[in-house]
Formats: C-alpha cells, sequence, structure tokens
C-alpha cells in the first residue's frame, strides 16, 4: 500500500480489503491477479475510488475521513463490481444462483435460460446424488475464456463466444452443474470416468438434449481404439449401456465410489461381475440401445 501524509486507519482499510477482494478474485477468474497494489493519491479530484484487477486507487482527501474509512469495504465492492456488466443474485427456495456476466454482447435471452436450467436441474442433482453439495453457486460468462465451460468449487465458468454461437446448449449448466455434485476431490479417479458420468447425467436429466442437437454418438470401429476412454459422449454411451443391459445403478454407484474415494479396477467387477473390459468388449459386440432425448417446446 503506498501511503500519503495523511495518516490513515490501515488496520481498517486492510481488514475491508481482505473481506473484499479475495471473493472478487475467486469469482472473476482463477486468472484474476491475486497480488495487488494499492495507491492511497492526494488529489483535488472528486473521486472516491477505482479498483480492477491488480490495483486500487483511492482519495486521500476521501479516505481520510472516519466515516468514509468504515464506508471503505462497500466502495471497494462496488467498485470492483464495476468491471462487470451485471451482477444478480436469484434466490429460489433453498438454493441461490450468482450470475456475474462480464460481457455486455451476451444474449439476455441465453443467461435467462441459463438460469432456468439450474433452478430446474441443479436442485435434483443435489438431492439425488450427492446431498452435502453446496445451494450457492456462481455463474461466470467471461469474454476471455477460450473453452466451453467449467466447474471448480462453487463456480461454473461460460464462453460467452460459445454461448451466443451456441444458445440453445443450456445443458451445459446440466453437465458442469454435475461435476459440482459430484465433488471427487483429487485422485479419486481418472479424467475419462468424471467426464464420462457427466455426460451420462446429461442424457439423463438434461432439459433439453433435442433442442441442442446433442446426442450419444452410434458405436462405431474407431470407438475400439480409446474405448472407454474416449470420455464424454461415447463412454456415456456405453455407460447408458451398462445401465439398460447389464445391471441398473450401476453408474450411479460408481458415483458414490468415486466421491468415497472407495473406487478401484475391481469395483466394476464388485457391482456388475464384470471388469470394465469385458463390459467393453460385450457392449462392443452388440451396441444397439434404446435412447430417448429430452426436450422442451420453443415459441
Amino acid at each position: 500500500m503506498n501511503k500519503t501524509k495523511v495518516k490513515l486507519d490501515t488496520a481498517q482499510i486492510n481488514a475491508s480489503f481482505m473481506a473484499t477482494y479475495p471473493g472478487f478474485a475467486a469469482a472473476d477468474s482463477y486468472r484474476t491477479k491475486r497480488e495487488v497494489t494499492m495507491r492511497v493519491i492526494d488529489t483535488a479530484k472528486k473521486f472516491t475510488l477505482t479498483a480492477k484487477p491488480g490495483e486500487i486507487v483511492v482519495n486521500s482527501r476521501w479516505i481520510k475521513k472516519q466515516e468514509n474509512s468504515k464506508a471503505f469495504q462497500a466502495h471497494l465492492q462496488t467498485a470492483l463490481h464495476k468491471n462487470w456488466n451485471s451482477v444478480d443474485t436469484i434466490k429460489r427456495g433453498d438454493y441461490q444462483l450468482v450470475f456475474i456476466n462480464k460481457n455486455s454482447a451476451f444474449n439476455p435471452v441465453i443467461q435467462k435460460e441459463l438460469i432456468e436450467t439450474y433452478f430446474k436441474v441443479f436442485p435434483v442433482l443435489v438431492s439425488t446424488f450427492n446431498d452435502k453439495t453446496t445451494h450457492d453457486v456462481l455463474f461466470v460468462t467471461d469474454t476471455a475464456y477460450k473453452g466451453v465451460a467449467e466447474a471448480s468449487g462453487n463456480r461454473i465458468l461460460f464462453s460467452t463466444t460459445y454461448m451466443n454461437a451456441h444458445p440453445t446448449d443450456i445443458d451445459i449448466v446440466t453437465h458442469e452443474g454435475m461435476h459440482l455434485v459430484q465433488g471427487y476431490g483429487y485422485g479419486s479417479g481418472p479424467v475419462w470416468l468424471t467426464e464420462g458420468i457427466a455426460d451420462f447425467i446429461r442424457y439423463k436429466y438434461g432439459v433439453d438434449n433435442i433442442g441442442s442437437k446433442w446426442y450419444l454418438p452410434e458405436f462405431t470401429a474407431k470407438h475400439n481404439e480409446r474405448k472407454y476412454e474416449n470420455s464424454y459422449r461415447i463412454t456415456a454411451r456405453f455407460f447408458e449401456w451398462i445401465d439398460q443391459k447389464v445391471k441398473p445403478g450401476v453408474i450411479i454407484q460408481i458415483d458414490k465410489e468415486l466421491r468415497n474415494h472407495t473406487y478401484n479396477q475391481d469395483t466394476w467387477v464388485k457391482l456388475s461381475g464384470k471388469t470394465i473390459d469385458e463390459l467393453w468388449d460385450m457392449y462392443a459386440k452388440n451396441p444397439e440401445l434404446d435412447l430417448k432425448y429430452s426436450g422442451k417446446e420453443r415459441s
């Protein structure tokens, strides 16, 4: 913190900073600067403070007043929020969604669809699979993010470029929401299994897979190259085959084992009587499935 000759209540300012900026940085992006320079400047200009990732500038003539020092936290939060296009907090029952939109060109219709999908699907996933999951979730739309979407902690990050180009793909919320519910932590199992289960759940619980033209691809010989480790939809179709043709509930139990950190290769034998390789070989010989996709009426 750069100081002027004005005596400042640094303890109050530091406490307000720690109560505000870390939460902003976590919500903004894991790429947001954690090292921050705070400059207190002596100026006649009529401003209180400005704030952006990595830098806070405060007017000493304003902050030296005791009442303003006490109000610093609220002013800092307001200034940080100006880095975003909008922040909306929606509460329904026991669930809350904070939606941070960082793109003024993001379609508000898509934003509404993502919100509605969250409140329709997420409580069901929580009550069905992991009732210890947080009920307080953060959605962030980001212009700088180059992927499609990702989930970590209680936050789901969306690419506005992707969502504006694929406005019907609202069940990204279902897939990424399941990642929040999975809560496996590190080292619980392979990535292909985590992603395969999330797409399996999207198939089972999705709101409008038809509208987004999302489907589980038909089995082909090429899938044998990596088998179940293809991940995502290819693995999800294999899991649906297990659910239909071998034993219902196996994949749901696998999800529990991963969360409890008790999963290993023998888990498949324990639950189905077959190794996962044996199950895949059976699937490859007879992959036919009765698949039914979710859809919604559109005006």
